[in-house]
């Protein structure tokens, strides 16, 4: 297989014994090199930028260093006259909070700690005791009680024979759903009762940075709570909850009890960016290939760096490569026909943030957005593949998805031209671990454009660990694949139509 690769690069023919001359997009693709792929990803990927976490110093500092990248290339800014299209971040400082039960104060840390919380001091003089606060389809945690407005207390977990029928978010044992469950019934506050106190030599938690400022719905006040807590409001019954209940000798129903709880916060903001730059199309110029990864990781633990350099340094550097790519294919008065946009979106680690931002608050018209090709990790070789050639494959993700003609152009520029393994095992709507909804293409598909999402697979090894660095990248199996995206995005670029929308978009289930 090196043979072969090296074949390419030296620009042998690639179609017929009969062609004497390659076509200017093959040609212009051996412009992405091993060598400049290496060259920037062991500066994403460096100690100065810290694991480049949402936000953070580190962030800011990969971010300039894309911005004078698409600069030096002389594209354009891709957000009006700037490089940038900022989004802002909110995070809840704790001011102060309290928990008192007919009159006796408890310890923070110590008896509980609270949830991300609104500021507020409510009293109540009665809660409702709801067992595990379980509901399903066979289960209803809150049948025949009335919980609207008062405290509702819950138990961490589920009972040891309890089989849940979905998973992830929805599944019915975990918090957040039990939250939203009491949510619905009207509860003003949730008491969640835990295991782990007290909780010893661990600063006052503080919330992470969020996307969620203002809220169009307020949730319950949230508390965990010692079993100790839990006493001191229902009593007897209180004491050893967790085997009563196992044992059936307690049952839900209503305590009176005093109980105020207090908690003050105070909120910072402040803002992360993607980096957008354009390359204008000719005649077609105002329809639009995107050209997408995520720029951001783990940032670093104390002083331990996550440098991310599969995840996703390889595919915000090879963003980097396609743009000089199509800068050179311009200036050698081969431009695209539509016009391309570059985008490195940040906050992928915390939940989509950047592309989600992106998605709801676009520069171009999404419905002149004819293809969204995602890079997310591609220099790495997976380790549980014991299929194929393993060095010269890469998962193809989401083509058989919104447009019946992206598998059939996808697949036709991949034989023309690199002849590689693209493995649809992604594809799979049984895959259990749901990749095709966990990168920032997925904003782009809610929106209904068209998306082909690249991935090498690497979801075990160095996959979100300190070791994810750059010595660890198979370069020249790297480049190849950046070179089929580079490839792909020409002919999406200078086809007569854009694709078309004619599948319908498959919602995401819990994971």
């Amino acid at each position: 297989m090196r043979k072969i690769f090296l074949l390419l690069v030296l620009g042998l023919p690639l179609f017929s014994p009969a062609q004497k001359k390659k076509k200017p997009a093959d040609n212009l693709s051996s412009s992405i090199t091993e060598a400049d792929l290496k060259k920037h990803l062991y500066i994403i990927a460096s100690a100065e930028m810290e694991g480049r976490n949402t936000p953070s110093p580190g962030l800011e500092r990969a971010a300039n260093y894309i911005e004078q990248h698409f600069r030096s290339l002389g594209l354009k800014p891709g957000n009006g006259d700037s490089y940038r299209q900022y989004y802002p971040l909110y995070r809840d400082s704790i001011i102060g909070s309290s928990f008192k039960v007919n009159g006796e104060n408890f310890e923070i840390t110590t008896d509980y700690t609270p949830g991300n919380n609104y500021s507020a001091e409510i009293p109540f003089s009665e809660i409702v005791f709801a067992g595990y606060g379980i509901v399903d389809e066979k289960i209803d945690a809150y049948k025949d009680l009335d919980v609207r407005g008062k405290a509702v207390v819950i138990l961490d977990g589920g009972p040891a024979d309890y089989k849940p029928t979905q998973q992830g978010f929805q599944n019915p044992v975990n918090t957040t759903k039990k939250i939203s469950e009491a949510s619905k019934r009207g509860a003003a506050a949730v008491i969640i009762v835990t295991k782990n106190f007290p909780i010893r030599n661990r600063p006052q938690q503080q919330a992470q940075w969020s996307m969620n400022g203002y809220k169009a719905t307020v949730n319950p006040h949230t508390y965990y709570v010692s079993e100790k807590i839990i006493a001191a409001i229902m009593g007897e019954d209180g004491k050893g909850v967790f085997e009563k209940i196992k044992n059936n000798t307690v049952f839900a129903k209503s305590y009176k009890a005093n109980i105020d709880l207090s908690y003050q916060k105070t909120t910072i903001t402040t803002k992360a960016s993607n980096v957008i730059a354009l390359l204008e199309g000719t005649d077609k110029k105002d329809e639009y290939v995107f050209i997408t990864a995520h720029y951001d990781h783990l940032g670093k633990r104390d002083t331990v760096i996550y440098y991310g350099a599969d995840d996703d340094g390889s595919g915000t550097v090879g963003v980097l490569e396609i743009a000089e790519a199509f800068a050179k294919s311009k200036a050698e008065g081969k431009g695209p026909r539509r016009s391309i946009v570059f985008m490195t979106v940040s906050g992928e680690e915390k939940g989509l943030w950047g592309s989600q931002y992106y998605a709801n608050n676009p520069v171009y018209p999404l419905n002149k957005t004819t293809v969204d090709l995602n890079i997310d990790m591609i220099g790495r070789a997976d380790t549980s593949r014991h299929t194929g050639d393993s060095s010269n494959y890469i998962y193809v993700v989401g083509d058989d998805k919104i447009s019946s003609d992206l598998k059939p152009i996808s697949e036709s520029i991949n034989a023309k031209s690199l002849k590689m393994e693209l493995d649809y095992k992604f594809n799979d709507p049984n895959d259990r671990n749901r990749i095709y909804f966990r990168s920032d293409h997925y904003n782009f598909a809610q929106k209904g454009v068209p998306i082909i999402f690249y991935y090498d697979g690497m979801l075990g090894s160095d996959y979100h660990r300190p070791t994810d660095t750059p010595d660890k990248i198979n370069y020249p199996l790297y480049a190849k694949r950046a070179r089929l995206v580079f490839l792909t995005a020409v002919e999406m670029a200078n086809r007569e139509n854009m694709l078309k929308r004619d599948i319908l978009l498959e919602a995401p289930r819990g994971f």
